[in-house]
């Protein structure tokens, strides 16, 4: 019987002796309660606690928690908006009184979720309720800084802290959505009629300053050219004018008539003139009298210009 006693006893204080001692695993800490009032907390690793009297009231996870949220809230011009958001947060910090709030002031984690989800929805809705339809797109960062800026007290005062929401859909009606779409449809091809105004402008006027620039070139290169030919027929002239000149001078030497230098002129004139009419007709009259008539024209014009010369 003896021997029995103290088996028993000798089991009770190995139960004792390992019940005195519990492990808290990394990223949670344990809420200790004496009969049922908070004494203290245990960090991650091996802890000891009086056996029997202190007891594990919950286990708080310090790591980062996420939750998604699909809700909806109405613009001040009265459209309808959809919400798909994904919320992250933590405890606060590891500090007694942060993990204190955590651990008492819910009832249960389903609590928590309920205030924290209908805080979020709220501060949003009552965001959203101040902004038009047409903003409410261009303010998703506006939104998130006004949440976080709003939840910020309420969130420490749970011991908790808003990390991060990030609004992964915003929606509206599909008579709205309908009605955008074709708002940016039209946008659109009212930005692709412009443009294509514009570069039909920008094509007319270049090819009008081209086409300026052409014939301003045109012009130019003709005005060159007449005055070249200008140039040409004078030097022609003139060269001619000096070949005569020494021709009637070395002729006048020989003691030969001159107007045989307008007959050869005359003669070779005719020549150019059937080598170079390409099938055109020329008149000329070819009797004796008529090339008598022209050399009398030609000799009476060489006396003239021989008389002007002496006067």
């Amino acid at each position: 019987m003896a021997n029995i006693f103290s088996l028993v006893l000798l089991f009770l204080l190995l139960v004792i002796a390992f019940s005195s001692f519990v492990t808290v695993q990394q990223g949670t800490i344990a809420v200790v309660t004496v009969f049922g009032k908070y004494r203290r907390i245990l960090f991650p690793g091996l802890n000891f606690k009086l056996p029997l009297i202190e007891q594990i009231y919950s286990r708080i996870s310090i790591q980062n928690r996420s939750v998604e949220l699909e809700f909806q809230a109405v613009t001040v011009d009265q459209a309808n908006v959809y919400f798909k958001a994904m919320l992250l947060y933590s405890v606060f910090d590891q500090g007694e009184e942060t993990i204190k709030n955590v651990a008492f002031k819910f009832v249960d984690e389903k609590n928590l979720m309920q205030a924290l989800i209908r805080t979020v929805e709220g501060s949003i809705r009552a965001y959203v309720a101040t902004k038009r339809q047409a903003d409410v797109l261009i303010l998703r960062r506006d939104i998130v800084e006004h949440v976080k800026e709003q939840l910020d007290q309420i969130l420490e005062s749970w011991g908790y802290h808003l990390q991060d929401l990030q609004l992964n859909d915003i929606t509206f009606d599909e008579v709205i959505m309908r009605s955008m779409s074709q708002v940016v449809a039209s946008n659109n091809l009212k930005a692709a009629a412009e443009n294509e105004g514009q570069a039909l402008l920008i094509t007319k006027t270049k090819g009008a300053e081209a086409e300026g620039n052409a014939i301003k070139i045109a012009a130019e290169a003709e005005r060159q050219a007449a005055q070249l030919r200008g140039q040409g027929i004078a030097l022609f002239r003139e060269e001619v004018a000096k070949g005569m000149t020494q021709a009637a001078k070395e002729m006048q030497e020989a003691n030969m008539d001159t107007s045989v230098i307008l007959f050869t002129m005359w003669t070779e004139s005719i020549k150019h003139f059937s080598e170079n009419s390409k099938g055109n007709v020329i008149f000329l009259d070819g009797s004796t009298d008529g090339m008598k008539r022209t050399m009398q024209e030609l000799m009476s014009m060489n006396l003239m210009n021989t008389e002007g010369k002496k006067a």
